[in-house]
């Protein structure tokens, strides 16, 4: 059975048990300008999902205290008993938790609805969960939604629809989630639903400075969602300093008080912000006329299934005896590109510290017809079972590697530097570290006006406007979502690239 707490991150052994459980515990000034907004209408009580260790309880207390809230019943269910011992060695008494239920609350729901809920839900992947709970979660959502949203929806999902199923007419939630909440594949249908049946009142995100879980591989973003009417617009935040008081008193205010430098506070209208991305800071269409599709057309990396028997080192190549007409030059990690080009230099710096850099890349000839060397090896590898390998076994024959030509510019897509552009001089294809950008044009002036233009400070920013954020700042962008990279005009007209064209080479074709 799975465990839903909140606790503190920790490493090693003791973190991946953390993931297991998903547990992260909130902090204090965070707790409790959450609370300030579900307890604005003064209800007489709070209900947390996911009590955990208490963090909502304590912040309760300590809003309605600051509110003069006289009577406030805190109520909750948490599915692990140890949580709550847990949570009575945080200042909470036996009395504090006395109407928190031991149950799941996402397979059995409390039978009744709430005025005032809060929570961090347990941020769970779609693979750690339980083919019960996915049948449930599925049943659920086309109860509510009328759909069953994509697969690949966390625990956290389901908390906050069975949440939504819970709060009363008028009732306010608020909920810290990960950013791919509003970023997954499952985010316009469930958008799409939340903002036609509720009131979207304001987004809040922050600042890798500011963030409320350091150290941890996501980027948290608060929902504060009011059941009544839908509005036009929304309130969307960037909070900038940690430990801040001038978010509680932003939310206490009902988002009127003057803020401070600490929070960046957009009023945006709600169609633009679904559009745009919840996650993501306006958009200002009329600068951004142009999207790099404009320019040039993005493909993935190559996936090899087996790295370790596909991709090798010369001293391999030399041992195994391949040809040279079976490898590729080509790149894998991140961290082997320390800069923003791809040289031959570079590429003998990896040879020399044993780092891969050639790709075995056989084809569809039968195997009898290659040399008795790779005959071998081939053998070998269908000895070890990669034919059976998930990816691998779509191919036919299984060792047919896939192609690419070798891209001019390549994407690093994901990692703890920033996302970057990189030249690729020496005629590299990469692996699925990277993204292949393919430019219209083949005249070495236009994909070096493109890679300045790409690399531009401005236009590097706008990635976040089509990435999935995760912590520390780190981003993924899949190669649909890039070709949708906003370009401004007058940056466009800078490298004299102003008037693009959609119809790409065919010298990039294969």
């Amino acid at each position: 059975m799975l465990k839903y707490q909140q606790t503190l991150p920790r490493t090693g052994p003791e973190r991946e048990a953390l993931r297991e459980k998903g547990q992260f515990w909130t902090p204090e000034w965070v707790a409790e300008a959450m609370v300030s907004y579900v307890l604005y209408e003064r209800p007489d009580h709070i209900f947390d999902p996911a009590v955990g260790s208490g963090v909502f309880f304590r912040a309760a207390m300590t809003v309605a205290k600051e509110m003069a809230l006289d009577r406030l019943h805190l109520i909750g269910t948490e599915i692990d008993p140890n949580a709550i011992r847990k949570a009575l060695e945080k200042d909470l008494t036996e009395h504090d938790v006395s109407n928190v239920m031991i149950r799941d609350f996402v397979i059995n729901p409390p039978h009744a609805t709430y005025r005032a809920i809060v929570a961090n839900p347990p941020y769970i992947r779609h693979h750690r969960l339980t083919n019960e709970i996915k049948v449930e979660c599925k049943r659920m959502c086309n109860n509510s939604i009328g759909k069953a949203i994509d697969g690949r929806a966390g625990l956290h999902i389901f908390f906050l629809i069975r949440a939504l199923q819970l709060l009363e007419k008028g009732g306010r939630l608020a909920f810290i989630m990960p950013a791919d909440t509003c970023e997954g594949v499952f985010a316009l249908d469930l958008w799409n639903w939340i903002t036609q049946k509720y009131r979207l009142d304001a987004v809040i995100t922050f600042s890798p400075a500011a963030t409320p879980f350091p150290g941890v591989d996501t980027n948290a973003i608060i929902f504060l969602i009011k059941n009544t009417e839908r509005k036009d617009f929304f309130y969307w935040v960037k909070c900038t300093e940690p430990n801040t008081s001038k978010f509680k008193e932003w939310v206490r205010s009902d988002f009127q008080s003057n803020h401070a430098a600490e929070l960046i506070v957009h009023k945006r209208k709600l169609n633009e912000g679904l559009s745009t991305g919840l996650s993501r800071p306006p958009l200002d269409n009329e600068r951004c006329e142009h999207i790099l599709l404009d320019f040039a057309s993005v493909m993935r990396g190559i996936a090899t299934g087996a790295n370790d028997f596909f991709f090798l080192t010369k001293k391999q190549v030399e041992k195994l005896q391949i040809p040279d007409d079976l490898l590729v030059p080509a790149v894998s990690r991140t961290r082997d590109v320390p800069g923003n080009e791809i040289t031959n230099e570079l590429l003998d710096i990896l040879d020399a510290k044993g780092r891969p850099t050639l790709l075995f890349s056989p084809d569809n000839r039968l195997l009898d017809a290659f040399p008795l060397q790779v005959r071998d090896y081939l053998i070998r590898g269908y000895e070890i079972g990669l034919p059976n390998k998930p990816l691998i076994s779509m191919r036919n024959p299984w060792y047919q590697m896939e192609k690419r030509i070798p891209p001019p510019i390549l994407f690093a897509y994901l990692g703890r530097r920033n996302a970057r552009f990189i030249r690729n001089y020496s005629g590299v294809v990469p692996l699925t570290g990277f993204l292949c950008v393919y430019p219209h044009y083949i005249e070495k002036e236009y994909i070096n006006n493109l890679f300045k233009m790409l690399s531009d400070a401005e236009v590097v920013n706008n990635l976040s406007l089509v990435g999935k954020s995760y912590g520390g700042g780190a981003l993924k962008v899949e190669p649909r979502s890039l070709e949708k990279l906003p370009i401004p005009n007058y940056i466009a007209e800078r490298y004299n690239l102003a008037k693009p064209c959609k119809v790409q080479t065919e010298l990039f074709k294969l």
